[in-house]
């Protein structure tokens, strides 16, 4: 073993490993988050109605990435942590990977701020920021330095518990129009182009991979889960999308910011009059998981360079999102958060190739000096 594998390196005890069928539920938990409450008026804005063809588009290059990534992480020592060290050396690499741990705890404060948003929007609008913040940012913290398999177990549950959630799209399609999808494709390959790339953003979560791969007991066996996880988002993308484009008309669409919460509110049984409000309450146990995993992520780079306690990180890492969210105390100020988010997490997913190019070019170079 050569000097740049005993630096870069990553062991984890068995007891902190997941099976690879895990994956799967933290590759899906990632990707459904607070977008899919509203991204139907986003991927619209540039093809119409056309626009659930760039959600097809968007998974397959979803899947290219994914793909792309296990080739990195298999040839480059184990995390992007060792990836960024091989590549780029002790100190740039470094450098490197700190902006990614500050990439993560940007998307977990998106996902956090904008889910706040939607229950003071919808539930609460005299809802108290700083106390729900506080109790919210706990659960979190506890949660978080209860270790990776903890999270992964919340991962699991949500996954189970939001299942029925899909069933609920049988009410709008009853009363929706199908007239409102034609003509079909009747777009340019310009305006796809657009509405894809605000379908990839909605992907984003795969890039966590590169940091939790090294708990996956078997990684090599784990690589069909993950990639049916991508599909299976794909699909209820899919499903999302076109419900939405069957009950609103193009231009209603493009003044509604919550299509999907926007659909609950249709659906009558007779013991719930407000069903919007128990869809919300049940699309915690989405957020919850989101925000623990970027967190996670965050903390866990921090832990790897300096090798520093996790649990301080978390603790640190907590309190500036406390801060952060009172700053964005305004709906404006979270739209921007949001845009923001987005356009990072559209160049990371740019920096996937990058990183499988450069850690296929020294896999190469330390073979031959092996040789």
């Amino acid at each position: 073993m050569n000097k740049i594998d005993n630096i870069t390196s990553v062991h984890v005890p068995d007891k902190f490993l997941i099976t690879p069928m895990l994956v799967f539920f933290i590759i899906h938990s990632m990707q459904v988050g607070v977008g899919i409450l509203g991204f139907e008026s986003y991927i619209s804005r540039y093809s119409g109605f056309d626009s659930w063809i760039s959600i097809l588009i968007s998974g397959v290059f979803i899947h290219i990435l994914l793909w792309m990534v296990y080739q990195s992480l298999q040839t480059g020592g184990g995390d992007i942590v060792a990836i960024h060290q091989q590549c780029f050396g002790k100190y740039v690499g470094g450098m490197l990977s700190i902006v990614l741990s500050v990439y993560f705890l940007l998307l977990a404060l998106t996902v956090l701020r904008t889910f706040i948003e939607v229950i003071q929007v919808w539930m609460f609008p005299s809802l108290n920021l700083k106390i729900f913040s506080f109790v919210f940012l706990l659960l979190i913290y506890y949660l978080v330095v209860g270790g990776f398999r903890l999270v992964t177990g919340f991962c699991l549950i949500s996954v189970i518990l939001t299942i029925p959630l899909l069933l609920l799209k049988f009410f709008p399609i009853m009363v929706g129009n199908f007239n409102y999808l034609y003509p079909a494709i009747d777009h340019t390959i310009l305006d796809l182009t657009r509405s894809t790339k605000d379908g990839i953003l909605s992907f984003l979560g795969i890039e966590l991979l590169l940091i939790f791969y090294p708990f996956i007991k078997n990684p090599q066996a784990s690589k069909k889960w993950a990639h049916f996880a991508v599909f299976y988002t794909v699909l209820i993308y899919l499903a999302t999308a076109l419900t939405a484009f069957l009950y609103f008309s193009e231009e209603q669409l493009q003044y509604v910011t919550w299509g999907t919460i926007s659909l609950w509110k249709i659906v009558e049984f007779p013991f719930i009059e407000r069903f919007e409000y128990i869809g919300i309450a049940l699309w915690m146990y989405v957020i919850v998981p989101n925000v623990c995993l970027a967190l996670w992520g965050a903390s866990r780079i921090p832990r790897r360079l300096f090798n520093i306690n996790q649990k301080i990180t978390v603790g640190l890492f907590c309190v500036a999102l406390y801060i952060l969210i009172l700053l964005f105390d305004d709906r404006q100020r979270v739209e921007q958060l949001n845009v923001f988010a987005n356009d990072v997490g559209f160049y990371v997913l740019l920096y996937i190739p990058v990183i499988f190019l450069l850690s296929k070019i020294m896999y190469e170079v330390r073979t031959r000096h092996e040789r």
